[in-house]
């Protein structure tokens, strides 16, 4: 029997910039087609949906009441996405949540459990791990071409001044944000670490805000010790006024790997350059996200897991949470492995 070919509907909770990207994604792939948005700013959903289509709900509820919708693209502030998932579930759609998946572990291991209970898939946004390189390089290190790791660091150098905290009451909070530089900025970059050093067993921290009158921290540095033995330092601001972005850098007993944004930078193994392979030109956004989002549609036709799962998104989180709790405790913390 030939598989369903037509469009996976998808549906849009919270119309702000970041659905833009889901919308644009949507119109942009064969196997996707925007059905609905809602916004509790109703002009939000109007603007969206006179741009890439689909009808404007009343309520949340009624997106989720709606026979053409089969995924559900969670684009709220963070700490909204515990209750939304759980409802999107119940109401048998699959769902997409933008980065961080929730604000607390408890909530995270509840979206997964409420998913899996009502046989919808669950995934998570890291467009960063969509990226020719960032494959390229994970093959490279899961190899074993760069030998035993010893050293796996990542530094997220980016600036936001303190009118874009004050844009948004949700900004720089603890109930809606969940955490400032780390969380909201630097959560790709400690994901796309620990996807591709391996998973963190324990961790030292200090997370503060030093510049910006926030609860949530501006700046942070960390001390990791990963499953394999390496060790690796994590520094993350946004108050770096040059605003270099990302890098992450990778030792071990063979070579050398460096990535700045999206592309390896220098390679080295046994002390020679490695030509790299000519890459597709990619642009973490929108490319990430159209990607992502085209292999959710296949997932869903398919029956299969997504790329990024539900538990993907859980890694990365204990992270960042074991390091603002380093940080109030002035202790070392373990994680989960």
């Amino acid at each position: 029997m030939a598989k369903d070919s037509s469009p996976v509907r998808f549906g849009i909770i919270g119309c702000g910039i970041i659905a833009d990207i889901h919308a644009q994604s949507i119109a942009h792939i064969p196997e996707a087609v925007l059905a609905a948005a809602y916004d509790t700013k109703q002009e939000a959903a109007v603007r969206l949906t006179e741009q890439y289509g689909g009808e404007v709900c009343d309520s949340m509820e009624a997106l989720l009441g709606r026979a053409d919708v089969d995924v559900v693209c969670i684009c709220t502030p963070s700490g909204m996405h515990i209750d939304q998932t759980v409802l999107a579930a119940q109401a048998g759609k699959h769902v997409l949540v933008e980065k961080p998946m929730a604000i607390r572990l408890e909530d995270v291991e509840r979206m997964i459990e409420v998913c899996k209970d009502h046989n919808v898939l669950l995934a998570t946004v890291f467009p960063r791990r969509m990226s020719p390189q960032a494959q390229y390089a994970r093959k490279l290190i899961q190899e074993g071409r760069l030998g035993k790791l010893s050293l796996c660091s990542a530094y997220v150098m980016l600036y936001r001044d303190q009118a874009y905290y004050d844009s948004a009451g949700w900004r720089g909070t603890w109930a809606m944000d969940g955490g400032g530089a780390m969380m909201n900025q630097g959560i790709h970059t400690v994901d796309m670490l620990q996807w591709l050093a391996g998973p963190v067993t324990s961790l030292s921290a200090k997370a503060k805000a030093v510049l910006r009158n926030i609860e949530v921290e501006d700046t942070v540095t960390a001390a990791l010790e990963f499953a394999s033995g390496a060790l690796g330092i994590l520094e993350i601001t946004t108050t770096a006024l040059d605003g270099k972005g990302q890098r992450l850098v990778f030792h071990g007993e063979k070579g050398k790997l460096v990535i700045e944004e999206d592309t390896i930078v220098a390679l080295q193994i046994n002390g020679e350059d490695v030509e790299l392979p000519s890459f597709e030109p990619f642009k973490v956004i929108p490319d990430g996200h159209r990607l992502q989002i085209q292999d959710m549609a296949v997932a869903v036709r398919d029956g299969r897991d997504p790329v990024i799962t539900g538990a993907d998104g859980r890694h990365s989180l204990e992270i960042i949470l074991g390091a603002y709790e380093a940080s109030r405790q002035r202790k070392e913390i373990e994680l989960q492995v």
